[in-house]
């Protein structure tokens, strides 16, 4: 029931191929007309709510939730529910809170947020570092996705092949951002968007229609099947076997809901909506869309366990990574028709286009970074010298990465997913509270903050039971495991929230006061948005 061959592997192929050259024709057709920072950056504002939203959450919507989360909760149940669901709250969490005071601040990128208070060079360049350091793992746990997911569905079993495909995709990445910009990422997200929640509602249904449209029936068979019983019902399966399953639980949840909130490249869609009334309308969209697609992950991810259990889903992946393809492969039966295959084949190159769409878009925050933040405050550049260097950068960041995601594909690469959380839960998501919402926060207590909060990640990540002492670990084979957590967000988050106390208040006097008349100078801006007729 879950091999992947005949018509289904060859329309895959065909539907790959085809993906790859729709998408470079609308990033060419799409993308700037010249080299102007607005078009490039944010593509003019001229994103309406809808298709920014479907942006945003095709942001949200990566190979860590399709892959990583549809394993935990195939293998893990409750556990896994939980962490989707956390997913959507990290959105509300940006809705609520961050969205507009980041469109009021931030121009181009979040060095532009932060600096737009507490400016300085220092400022955008340690953005710029922080930026790379949460953004690179991920990219290179997207792009090792491509080929595992290449191989996995279209057979490959040379190394050579997958490899390969790793180079081949992360040339499109690069391609995308550097010709495409923000709009041309935007138009590939959006088109990812549309294609997994279209197909995923599909199968959901079909998955459904099998247990008589009764969720009851479903989530028991999927415990009967999942070796676990009534534990798979409940909370505690996915942590059972460390020594603080309730804190491990808290602390995963932490970095998901503060991490997801703040990654750079999620808050540049904020840059990109033309009002703050568009920024809400863009948000509520992403919200109902994320909100949609979580329930679809659950049934599908639940339903392949309850129609084929917990051992054939574990003989295809260790972690589950499979169990959404698996659950919509076994949602057909045993046959499949033409076209079944080619719902099928929709699905796949679907979540082909996820891994694509959000490595581009990673690209193209860093590369915005680094040109804008580091590059352009070193000495004034011109908007034409500009855009060619944030071109030029997209070359620079994707190249080691490509070499990164070769080296690191046959290991596990959820460290590198949780690092790329962690950092945004532990480092960024404290610089851009205490820059948005307490007065008296300075200069140094913002270096404290995202310098602080990144070491603290950096220096635990390592003795975490994901890099050693398992044998799902990064290297099973080593064992130094100290840290008893799965991710460090409990102990890092806490580190970088203090940093930036410490550091404010072992300021200058004169500079504290400083700092606060000049926002409160500013916070109609930061809490309002400018005035005039944009202005809501």
């Amino acid at each position: 029931m879950t091999d992947f061959s005949g018509t289904a592997q060859s329309w895959s192929l065909v539907a790959f191929c085809t993906v790859v050259t729709l998408t470079l024709l609308l990033c060419v057709l799409t993308g700037p007309d010249r080299d102007d920072l607005a078009e490039f950056y944010t593509g003019y504002r001229s994103l309406s709510p809808l298709r920014n939203g479907l942006a945003i959450a095709g942001d949200y919507i990566s190979a860590a939730t399709v892959l990583t989360i549809g394993g935990v909760i195939a293998l893990c149940g409750y556990d896994g529910v939980v962490l989707a669901l956390s997913t959507l709250l990290s959105l509300l969490l940006l809705m609520v809170l961050l969205a507009e005071p980041l469109h009021h601040t931030g121009r181009f990128t979040m060095g532009d947020a932060l600096g737009r208070r507490l400016s300085g060079r220092a400022v955008r360049i340690t953005a710029c570092v922080v930026t790379l350091t949460s953004l690179v793992p991920m990219m290179v746990v997207q792009l090792a996705g491509v080929g595992q997911l290449l191989a996995y569905v279209l057979g490959f079993t040379d190394s050579a092949m997958r490899t390969g495909c790793v180079i081949g995709a992360g040339a499109l990445m690069i391609t995308y951002a550097a010709i495409g910009g923000m709009r041309g990422t935007a138009l590939i997200q959006i088109l990812k968007t549309v294609m997994l929640l279209g197909s995923g509602l599909i199968v959901a249904g079909l998955i459904l229609h099998t247990f008589g449209w009764n969720p009851r029936s479903l989530f028991q068979t999927a415990a009967h099947h999942s070796g676990a019983g009534d534990a798979y019902l409940r909370s505690g399966l996915q942590f059972a076997d460390g020594p603080h399953s309730d804190l491990d639980m808290i602390s995963t949840q932490c970095a998901i809901v503060l991490g997801g909130a703040c990654l750079p490249h999620v808050t540049m869609r904020m840059y990109s909506a033309g009002s703050a009334r568009q920024v809400r309308r863009a948000m509520s969209w992403a919200v109902s869309t994320v909100a949609l697609f979580m329930a679809v992950v659950i049934v599908i991810a639940v339903g392949a366990t309850a129609l084929i259990g917990r051992t054939g889903i574990t003989a295809a992946d260790a972690r589950g990574n499979t169990a959404y393809l698996l659950g919509a492969r076994a949602a057909f039966g045993m046959r499949l028709s033409h076209a079944e295959s080619l719902l099928f084949t929709t699905v796949t190159t679907a979540i082909f286009l996820t891994l694509l769409a959000s490595v581009s878009s990673m690209t193209l925050a860093c590369a915005n970074s680094l040109a804008h933040d580091v590059a352009a405050t070193r000495r004034p550049l011109g908007p034409q010298r500009e855009t060619a260097l944030a071109r030029l950068a997209a070359l620079t960041v994707g190249l080691p990465v490509i070499l990164l995601a070769v080296a690191a594909q046959h290991r596990s690469l959820q460290p590198l997913a949780i690092l790329s959380f962690c950092l945004g839960a532990s480092a960024i998501a404290p610089a851009l509270v205490y820059s948005l919402f307490w007065r008296r926060y300075t200069r140094t207590g913002l270096l404290c903050t995202l310098i602080g909060g990144t070491v603290s990640v950096l220096v635990l990540i390592p003795g975490t039971n994901l890099v050693s002492g398992s044998p799902q670990s990064a290297f099973p084979d080593a064992d130094f495991n100290w840290l008893p957590f799965t991710t460090t967000a409990l102990v890092s988050v806490p580190v970088g929230f203090l940093c930036g106390v410490l550091g404010t208040v072992l300021s200058r006097r004169r500079t504290t006061v400083r700092e606060g008349d000049r926002y409160e100078a500013m916070e109609h801006l930061l809490l309002a948005g400018p005035p005039g007729p944009g202005a809501e």
